[in-house]
């Protein structure tokens, strides 16, 4: 996936550099072998008009179309066959194109997790896998996070920890599910009262725990070349307030989201570990959030880093 420069050329200085095209995501059930390392550039853009006030699907001209544009570095780092290290620090900007609230933009949440994969049996006609996924992430960039529905984050650390299962098919196809338990903390607001189903005085929120399920089917064509994928996804915080009538969001509210979307990577031929990506995301249900839509476009490099 992807990282930083000056590491990168460290690495290749002290090892003799062979090219490979695997990249993952924290998600899949890919991994990488020891000593390979993927670096990725994903740029994303995603717009609503309507959202949901609780479970009310509505308009607000005061802000009328909001836009969210992400630029993310990521790095994935094969330790071992079995185990992965990924890394991500999206850059963030906001706008609407109503009102007269101004935008955010900057750096987001330092992201690390550790990938481990614990079984693959060989199974008539394929291939079972499971694997799991640590991840702990904190805001690094100096982001207001009440400032809704501008803010970048919810300005609060996460631990979350992802079961993965997958089946791979010897003819390409591919079946994956995962689900993961996300544990968030408290972010720091710049007023001393707030209501929460009461009045709160204090300068803190409490951002809720949530549940997320993710689900693929996907192909390999032209010899593991190119990986096509339609997707799913859920997330439903465990607890949390509803937006109010007439009310900005906060980052105690109950946030659920359901969306379907499509996945297309492709390994560039002649051209070894290079590659090009490209995603689309729709929100088909939800609460206490945008009815967004998302685009995302992205350059992988992969490359085995062997000692001499």
């Amino acid at each position: 996936m992807n990282k930083s420069l000056p590491i990168i050329l460290g690495l290749i200085m002290s090892f003799f550099v062979q090219f490979k095209s695997n990249a993952q995501t924290p998600w899949d059930e890919v991994m990488m072998g020891k000593n390979e390392i993927c670096i990725a550039l994903i740029y994303e853009h995603s717009t609503w008009d309507k959202y949901w006030e609780g479970t009310r699907l509505r308009e607000n001209a005061n802000i009328g179309t909001l836009t969210r544009q992400m630029g993310m570095p990521m790095i994935a780092l094969g330790l071992t066959s079995k185990v992965n290290i990924i890394a991500s620090l999206p850059y963030i900007a906001t706008k609407a194109s109503g009102g007269t609230q101004v935008g955010q933009s900057g750096i987001q949440d330092l992201s690390v997790s550790a990938k481990v994969e614990w079984l693959q049996k060989r199974i008539t006609g394929g291939r079972l896998l499971f694997l799991t996924n640590l991840h702990y992430s904190r805001p690094v960039g100096n982001y207001l996070s009440d400032y809704m529905p501008f803010s970048l984050g919810f300005g609060a650390p996460e631990l979350g920890l992802r079961a993965i299962a997958g089946y791979k098919m010897d003819n390409g196809l591919v079946f994956r599910s995962s689900i993961a338990y996300l544990k968030r903390g408290q972010t720091e607001i710049e007023r001393n009262y707030y209501y929460q189903n009461g009045s709160v005085y204090s300068q803190f929120m409490n951002v809720p725990d949530a549940f997320n399920f993710h689900a693929a089917i996907g192909y390999w064509f032209l010899e593991n070349q190119l990986r096509l994928e339609a997707t799913y996804q859920l997330l439903n915080c465990l607890s949390g307030d509803d937006i109010r009538a007439y009310n900005a969001p906060q980052p105690t509210n109950k946030m659920e989201v359901s969306q379907v979307g499509a996945w297309a990577q492709y390994y560039i031929k002649g051209r070894q570990g290079l590659g090009v990506l490209a995603y689309y995301n729709y929100a088909v249900g939800g609460r206490n959030m945008g009815q967004f839509s998302s685009l995302g476009l992205g350059l992988t490099y992969q490359l085995e880093l062997t000692k001499k």
